[in-house]
């Protein structure tokens, strides 16, 4: 506890000279009055390990940044939830007690509705689709234009696919999932799509399902395929069933207090090295989706199952898609920018 403190107290120092403007000369607010001897500081926490493929990405993104301008700029991260916990993260970005966190895009939905769009089903065909999506100028519009609540996107990261698996059923229809109790991240997205599904919901953290699996507490759950292998889950769950329901990817924002003291070119130096790092996330990505597949099969003797009906489960979530688009107006709206990207294919 007493790390933490100390971690936020130095998060808050560091963060002061920005929210006040001071750059080298102490009157001025533009990033290009900052040096290397007396940089601009930009805190970063976020909760993920230092080997995670997305943390490795943010050292990229930093490590460019410095250089690219000369050592003025600077990204300190603060990772393994030295700061707290995602939400708590997220309300010291709104205070200004940090500069920059990485967040499950649909977390951002308490202050944009559109947000919401990212937790539902199927609204990326595959995820060849998902990245020329992801990528375009009209996904890279909308991340820049939420200032008024508080934050921008800088970028994305893929956290891969999400498909169900079960000790020992096959999901290929939803009908499978009829009465079987399965974990869902505590989002109201996903509960309301496993209620759609037939399924039962239990939302519970991470770190709680590898117990809960093998005491029957549930009697499954869904994620990306790293989680057999990183999470233990294919030493309990055998069967894999790839219908790859929901593409939720993480999001790098920054205060919009934060973005506005830095100068123009600097926030395309910026732009670009985030960018940069998501290719090169992407590269890691795969590797580790591939690395993790053979060793849940040739190791834990997973089985992975693709004969699976995936219009069944777009037709089952459907409705829900619906209505929340009437119930929250900008996922209407950033469906609609969704479907225009796809119109510059």
């Amino acid at each position: 506890m007493f790390k933490k403190f100390a971690a936020l107290a130095a998060a808050a120092a560091l963060s002061l000279g920005v929210m006040t403007g001071c750059g080298a000369s102490g009157t001025t607010a533009d990033s290009t009055g900052y040096s290397a001897e007396n940089p601009l500081v930009l805190t970063l926490a976020h909760g993920l390990s230092e080997t995670h493929t997305v943390h490795i990405a943010m050292t990229q993104f930093a490590d460019e940044v410095a250089e690219k301008t000369d050592g003025r700029i600077q990204v300190k991260i603060f990772p393994n939830g030295q700061l707290g916990s995602e939400n708590e993260n997220l309300e010291q970005l709104q205070a200004g007690v940090i500069a920059m966190t990485k967040v499950s895009a649909p977390g951002l939905a308490t202050y944009n509705d559109a947000f919401n769009t990212f937790g539902l089903p199927y609204i990326f065909n595959d995820t060849d689709d998902f990245y020329h999506v992801m990528d375009s100028q009209e996904m890279q519009d909308f991340f820049l234009s939420t200032g008024d609540d508080g934050f921008v996107t800088l970028t994305y990261y893929t956290s891969g696919a999400r498909s169900f698996y079960t000790k020992d059923r096959a999901i290929r229809t939803p009908a499978d999932l009829k009465g079987l109790k399965i974990r869902v991240q505590d989002m109201k997205s996903q509960t309301d799509m496993m209620s759609y599904l037939g399924g039962i919901p239990v939302a519970m953290s991470y770190g709680d399902v590898y117990t809960s699996l093998q005491t029957g507490i549930i009697d499954g759950t869904e994620n990306n395929e790293t989680a057999l292998t990183t999470g233990k889950h294919g030493e309990v769950c055998k069967v894999y069933s790839v219908d790859q329901h929901a593409m939720i990817p993480d999001v790098l924002i920054m205060s919009e207090k934060v973005w506005e003291t830095i100068s123009p070119e600097d926030q395309e130096i910026i732009l670009e090295a985030a960018h940069d790092s998501t290719d090169a996330h992407k590269v890691m990505w795969d590797t580790a989706v591939e690395e993790a597949v053979k060793e849940a099969q040739e190791t834990m003797g997973v089985e992975f199952v693709y004969d699976v009906d995936k219009e069944a489960f777009r037709e089952a979530t459907q409705p829900m898609i619906e209505a929340y688009e009437e119930q929250y107006p900008g996922v209407k709206t950033l469906l609609d920018t969704i479907d225009a990207a796809r119109g510059e294919e």
